[in-house]
């Protein structure tokens, strides 16, 4: 097909190759090739703004493709449009860095612009990729009577032309640069040449009449096209047989040609066409724009050829509207779906409106715009609002109001929520990152949605929940099912590289309308059994029951009471001796928070600062040990007992706040202390994250001298290479140790080797929980040097424990 056209153009056949274009391009419309042949078709007839149209759908189809950004460039150019050019060129070198035609065209723009400087850089440019090229020598020749190096510009020109005869530009350098050298015929021989090419001088020598055919030419003081439509009429003298010369009829189409251009470009980048329906010829009239929308044919069509792409309900709809207005109902606007001929869909928007002023017209024309894309958008941005987008699985909006539709249908009221949390999910993602846990999450979500299957819905509910409805019309069977398997799918471990992670879950089930009518009812109860179950035994499900009711009000009770309780001066500090375990002498104290709530009266501290954490008031709470504990530390040295450290526990969530050291500075500031008065106890988690946040934190902590400890060494995650990086002074052994020694083997292996560690990396030791005397020699032996427990005392008030202090003599200030 492309060779045939070529064929037809080159024989002068223009209507044929047209045909033959039009042709390829409509039977195959994602053809890139087939497209830039209409382009290039068009563009000889002189529809530039056609070509434009058709070049940009070739561009469409092959994004990549530097040469058609080039051939657009060129339309851009013989269209009047120098800037758009020229930014279609810069497209072409990004495509392309090497492409030489472009940077000679860019170079020919600037020449045109008189910019010579940047003239000679984009030459210089293009003559390091082919030094050689004849064109190359066109433009240094122009750019040298630009610089009124008339020599140069003659012998390039010259040199060149031997390549290139026939080249308009390259004759038109020649001729100026003979001009310039004061070559008058060789001068007027050249521009002869160049003459021949113009539609006069073929009128002249053909003795036909060249109509209407369009000349651009460039305005130098305005740097813009001028486009005149030229009729050229050889002129014969009477009884002669050849012209000898020729009239020219032209008409300025500046103007003209710019709207056309600009509409017909409008048009195409808003994918809006027009049309017009004559019910007397019975004929549909469509632009080009039109016809590409609806993938119809040249020329009038009939309205039928529309109507057969439209869905079967659209399709009554525009020809009910057609006769509406044909009747004097006013104009309308239509969104319309339908099928192109090669089965894709498409959505149109469709207004028209009868022939103004005309109460019996037959004509109603309108505009028809392709709306698929937004459409299209539309429903992504639907299905992306209901998608959770890193599980792929249906969001929390989308399952809320799915279980809001389904209970107030009383067909499906009878369901059954599943609450899911993930066990150890934090783990993992404190561990090896955000991005081992984003995948854990995708493959987790695809276990449960193989396990779930069509039995119910699944979505993410937050974080690391999900929630499952699902129908409970026979029996709670079904969701206790769904449960077990969701149980069972993730029994099997994750493996990332190397490594293999367990990670379980707990399950909280819910019933409606038993426990429940409203969504957020349910989704509560469902969700305090499975917090039930996650603190009783993780890797289970639970189901909902009144006394777990009774529980999630105590626990909402607890948290509102815990969030006033700073307010009401609920708190108050005890002081538990930290003793020479070897000779008994008292030689710190660590800080122990009790609440003493007006409402709920004693509450134990392992009940409620696990609620605080949960809440975020530890913050708060762990603001205020660390002011009181100083005060007291203060107020002990006022009374003459010396400077005594204190412990106190500093929680995950003080640490990454990123001015626990600013706070703490603050505090050993207000009372005058040192930093050695104060010693920070914190868990395991805290050296997972090694932020340079955090980093920063324990940096400033020690350049204060506050001692930094690890709280309940070995019960969670024992990061021992953190241990050499960051600046600790001393670990404590947990009481879940302590316990079992001397007797217990497994206990004593423990201890023995986390005092190995401690003895290596030369940190101190404290023993928690020493309750017998036998326990206290173990340790004594095993060279722990300082413990705490009942043994020795129990938390003391600050005037119990100033007393015992004052006994055996002050520390030293």
């Amino acid at each position: 097909m492309q060779e045939s056209i070529h064929q037809a153009l080159r024989s002068g056949a223009f209507d044929q190759a047209l045909a033959l274009a039009r042709e390829w391009a409509d039977a195959a419309p994602d053809s890139a090739p087939a497209q830039r042949a209409l382009a290039v078709v068009l563009a000889q007839a002189g529809d530039a703004a056609a070509a434009l149209v058709a070049m940009d759908a070739a561009i469409a189809l092959a994004p990549e493709d530097a040469g058609l950004q080039f051939e657009r460039a060129a339309l851009l150019a013989r269209s009047g449009q120098p800037e758009a050019a020229r930014l279609a060129l810069d497209e072409t070198l990004g495509l392309d860095p090497n492409h030489l035609p472009a940077y000679l065209a860019q170079a020919q723009l600037a020449l045109l612009r008189g910019d010579l400087d940047a003239a000679a850089r984009l030459a210089r440019t293009a003559a390091r990729i082919d030094p050689d090229h004849p064109r190359l020598a066109a433009v240094e020749a122009l750019l040298a009577l630009r610089q009124g190096d008339a020599a140069r510009a003659l012998a390039l020109a010259s040199a060149a032309s031997e390549r290139l005869p026939d080249d308009p530009q390259l004759l038109s350098a020649l001729g100026f640069a003979y001009l310039a050298r004061g070559h008058w015929a060789f001068a007027e021989q050249a521009f002869r040449k160049v003459s021949a090419l113009l539609p006069d001088a073929r009128a002249l020598q053909s003795g036909r009449v060249i109509p209407s055919t369009t000349v651009a030419m460039h305005h130098r003081a305005s740097d813009r096209m001028v486009w005149i439509s030229a009729t050229c009429v050889p002129v014969f003298t009477s009884g002669g047989s050849e012209a000898d010369h020729v009239f020219i009829l032209f008409t300025d189409v500046t103007e003209l040609k710019r709207d056309n251009t600009l509409f017909s470009r409008a048009q195409s980048l808003a994918h809006i066409g027009g049309w017009e329906w004559d019910r007397a010829q019975q004929h549909l009239y469509l632009t080009d724009e039109a016809r590409r929308i609806l993938d119809a044919p040249a020329g009038p069509v009939a309205l039928d050829a529309l109507l057969s792409n439209l869905r079967s309900e659209d399709r009554r709809r525009l020809e009910t509207a057609v006769q509406g207005a044909h009747e004097g109902a006013g104009s309308f606007d239509l969104e319309l779906q339908g099928h192109r001929g090669n089965g894709r869909l498409f959505w149109i928007r469709v207004i028209g409106e009868a022939e103004p002023g005309n109460y019996v017209s037959t004509r109603v024309s309108g505009t028809l715009q392709d709306i698929t894309e937004r459409k299209l958008a539309e429903e992504t941005l639907r299905v992306q609002a209901r998608t959770d987008p890193l599980t792929t699985i249906m969001n929390r909006d989308a399952i809320l109001a799915e279980l809001e539709s389904r209970l107030q249908e009383p067909a499906h009221c009878q369901l059954a929520v599943l609450y899911v949390d993930l066990d150890r999910f934090k783990t993992v993602n404190d561990m090896l990152g955000h991005a081992a846990g984003d995948e854990l999450l995708v493959r987790t979500a695809q276990r449960m949605a193989a396990a779930v299957g069509t039995e119910g819905l699944l979505a993410r509910f937050g974080g690391d929940e999900f929630l499952v409805v699902c129908n409970a019309d026979d029996g709670p069977e079904q969701a206790t099912r769904l449960a077990q398997a969701i149980l069972e799918t993730l029994s099997r471990p994750f493996r990332f590289g190397e490594d293999e992670f367990s990670v379980s879950a707990s399950i909280g089930i819910a019933y409606a309308p038993q426990d429940g009518t409203r969504p957020q009812q349910l989704i509560q109860n469902a969700d305090a059994a499975m917090y039930d179950c996650k603190h009783r035994s993780r890797n289970a499900w639970q189901v909902f029951t009144p006394d777990l009711a009774q529980r999630q009000q105590d626990r909402l009770l607890i948290e509102t009471q815990l969030r006033k309780a700073l307010d009401n001066n609920e708190f108050r500090l005890v002081y538990q001796p930290q003793v020479d375990l070897r000779h008994g002498h008292i030689v710190s104290a660590e800080a122990l928070i009790r609440w003493e709530s007006t409402l709920l009266g004693n509450m134990r501290p392992d009940l409620f600062i696990s609620h605080a954490e949960t809440t975020g008031d530890i913050v708060r709470i762990g603001d205020w040990v660390l002011r009181e504990a100083c005060r007291q530390s203060r107020e002990w040295r006022d009374q003459g007992l010396g400077v005594v450290p204190i412990a106190i526990n500093v929680s995950y969530r003080q640490f990454v706040a990123e001015d626990l050291a600013q706070k703490v500075y603050a505090a050993l500031n207000e009372f005058d202390l040192p930093g050695s008065a104060l010693e920070l106890e914190f868990t395991e988690r805290v050296l997972i994250d090694d932020s340079p946040a955090t980093m920063r934190t324990f940096a400033e902590l020690w350049q204060m001298g506050v001692m930094l400890s690890i709280d309940d060494f070995g019960e969670g995650y024992s990061a021992l290479n953190y241990l050499r990086r960051l600046p600790i002074h001393g670990l404590k052994l947990s009481q879940l140790f302590v316990a079992g020694v001397p007797t217990n083997r497994s206990d004593v292996a423990v201890c023995e080797a986390v005092s190995g560690i401690a003895r290596s990396l030369g940190l101190g030791m404290v023993a928690e929980g020493v309750e017998s005397e036998a326990q206290r020699r173990f340790l004594v032996d095993l060279g722990v040097p300082v413990g705490q427990g009942f043994l020795f005392a129990p938390g003391l008030p600050a005037d119990e424990f100033a007393r015992r202090l004052a006994a055996q003599g002050p520390f030293g200030n």
